[in-house]
């Protein structure tokens, strides 16, 4: 028997071929969105370093002790034609030298989160204050010349009021940087101290971190404090945590202390990261479908529960007023903050749903079901891609919610009967025969 082409499972199938090209056309307008971002982001990425700086690793001075050492090397030299040997004794003069550690350190780090907007792009800048003192004491009797060397975290950067102090004088004015390092040589004997310190002010993008040393070293009597303009706080892989993390009205405080501590890893933050416009956008079309077929599967349900006649055309045009959210979300964060667009697009969506199935249906169905249904599906689980992480436990939570919800509505239905008596061409909701059900209509059938 030829199956009419009102049979719920003949509308059923429709439906499924609509989400499907819906799906397919989220798919390719998703990728187009994430292209594009990723195009911005390399085209921009010099640009911005140049511009802006770079993720800045400031590493620890290198103080090295440089010594010569003479020696009497003596030689046996035969001669040739008489055969005969001579010693000979020659001064022989090596240079030694020993990287050594500092006896302290005190560092302070300001930090100051400046974001920027470059195209679709936000960066995550920042200003730096970095202050630093390091002591050393020659104990050993050999004199020697201690060499101190400061590297720059990047020789493309820029370094405003740099101060190069040795004992307390300020050697930075006549100083030049040799592929950026500062270097000056002080000749110690025994019990000698020589403090340096330096300071500058810089701006950097993304991370800051503080090396002591390339490989495993000793931190001794060392104390890092640093304090930031911002909240959301999170450090780079392979650093320490703060010992001590004091909350202040504008960000955090924090501090490193350690009396002597053996250790490869280093010392920084990661500065916090807007949400991009163009990879939520991309993000959100990626996951809409699951929200259409939510939505589908609800109206799908309530319209053969109540035999409301809802044509598979009604479903292409329900599916453009979905995607009208994405598109129109996709091109207006070009212009207007996250939020704002995010809220123009959700009323607009819900608008074109809502004043569409007043017209189809009724105006009851289309603001109660239809419109809480969207707000549910589209809206709110829109909204969990603003937070990382939420994405999935927000599909599970609204997958458990509506099997809950559709088992409560159709445990009482008949589905043989049900499917078997299909719409007459309705345009409004009529009741069901007596004999669907074993018991009373779930709450809200007409």
């Amino acid at each position: 028997m030829e199956m009419p082409v009102n049979h719920p499972i003949f509308r059923l199938g429709a439906i499924g071929v609509v989400f499907v090209f819906a799906s397919l056309a989220w798919s390719i307008y998703g990728q187009v969105l994430s292209s594009r971002s990723h195009d911005q982001r390399a085209h921009l990425s010099g640009a911005v370093a140049e511009l802006w700086g770079a993720p800045q690793q400031q590493t620890a001075p290198v103080f090295n002790l440089t010594w010569t050492e003479q020696r009497d090397e003596t030689q046996l030299i035969e001669d040739k034609k008489t055969g005969t040997k001579r010693e000979i004794t020659k001064r022989v003069t090596t240079q030694r030298n020993q990287a050594v550690m500092p006896r302290s350190s005190r560092l302070k780090v300001d930090l100051s989160l400046d974001e920027r907007r470059k195209g679709l792009i936000w960066y995550d800048l920042y200003d730096v204050v970095f202050d630093g003192q390091w002591r050393y004491r020659h104990d050993s009797n050999r004199a020697a010349t201690l060499e101190l060397k400061f590297s720059f975290p990047s020789g493309s950067g820029n370094y405003d009021d740099f101060r190069f102090v040795v004992n307390g004088h300020d050697l930075a004015r006549g100083m030049r940087p040799n592929n950026g390092v500062m270097q000056h040589n002080v000749v110690v004997t025994r019990g000698d101290k020589i403090s340096l310190a330096v300071h500058y002010k810089s701006r950097g993008l993304h991370s800051w971190a503080y090396k002591p040393a390339s490989g495993l070293t000793s931190l001794e009597d060392f104390d890092l404090q640093m304090t930031t303009d911002f909240s959301a706080i999170d450090y780079p892989v392979r650093t320490l945590s703060p010992s001590t993390r004091i909350r202040t009205p504008d960000g955090w405080k924090l501090g490193w202390r350690f009396d002597r501590m053996h250790t490869s890893q280093g010392i920084g933050m990661v500065m916090p990261e807007r949400i991009q416009p163009g990879e939520l956008a991309a993000q959100l079309a990626w996951s809409a479908p699951i929200s259409l077929g939510f939505f589908f599967c609800l109206i799908w349900l309530l319209a053969t529960l109540r035999r409301i006649d809802i044509h598979p055309i009604n479903y292409i045009l329900l599916a453009a007023a979905f995607f009208a959210f994405h598109l129109l979300f996709g091109y207006a964060v070009d212009h207007l903050d996250v939020v704002t667009t995010f809220v123009i697009s959700s009323v607009t969506s819900v608008a074109l749903v809502v004043s569409y199935l007043r017209l189809v249906v009724s105006r009851q169905f289309a603001w109660r079901e239809a419109g809480i249904a969207q707000l549910v599906y589209l809206v709110g689980f829109s909204l969990a891609h603003f937070w990382q992480g939420m994405t999935g436990l927000t599909v599970t939570v609204l997958s458990i919610g509506t099997l809950f919800v559709v088992m409560q509505w159709t445990g009482r239905i008949r589905w043989s009967e049900v499917l078997a008596n299909p719409t007459h061409g309705h345009r409004g909701p009529i009741p069901p025969p007596p004999h669907a059900t074993r018991g009373p209509m779930p709450t809200g059938a007409e």
